[in-house]
């Protein structure tokens, strides 16, 4: 029997005046152009909460204030066969850094009402994206003390 790893990945949901913090970047596995959250693995030697932090910075500019979690998931990635196991937070957006050069994957940040998501609904990264804006939207929120 082979090892079976899910890989650990963090998004934030970040959400301010009536829209949604979205990056755009190309699927590595199709060349698509996608969108998600910023989101990303989690690096050895740090918590959930502070890779949330870290991929938001690294991705879009934006530091911000994680406010809650939305959920934990897993999903298996028709286009490789990986496993990610996502823990999703909730964030408040703070400063944005204007001069901050974003991931190489990342071409473009966009704050996206929800109706403009939907119908950009094709172009998600995955079905997590839209999933977790939902959670949102029905006030599924947990506490940060999840964590410890």
């Amino acid at each position: 029997m082979r090892d079976w790893q899910a890989h650990v990945t963090v998004a934030t949901v970040v959400f301010s005046a009536g829209r949604y913090l979205l990056v755009e970047e190309r699927d590595k596995q199709t060349g698509r152009l996608v969108f998600n959250q910023p989101a990303g693995h989690l690096e050895a030697g740090e918590s959930l909460p502070e890779a949330a932090l870290r991929e938001t910075r690294e991705e879009s500019g934006w530091t911000v204030q994680l406010t809650g979690v939305l959920g934990f998931a897993l999903y298996t990635a028709p286009a490789n066969g990986v496993t990610y196991y996502r823990t999703t937070f909730l964030a408040e957006a703070l400063t944005l850094d204007k001069g901050a050069e974003l991931d190489p994957d990342i071409l473009a940040t966009h704050w996206l009402s929800y109706e403009e998501i939907q119908a950009h609904s094709d172009r998600m990264r995955s079905p997590l994206v839209l999933a977790s804006i939902e959670r949102h939207r029905q006030g599924v929120i947990h506490p940060l003390d999840l964590f410890y």
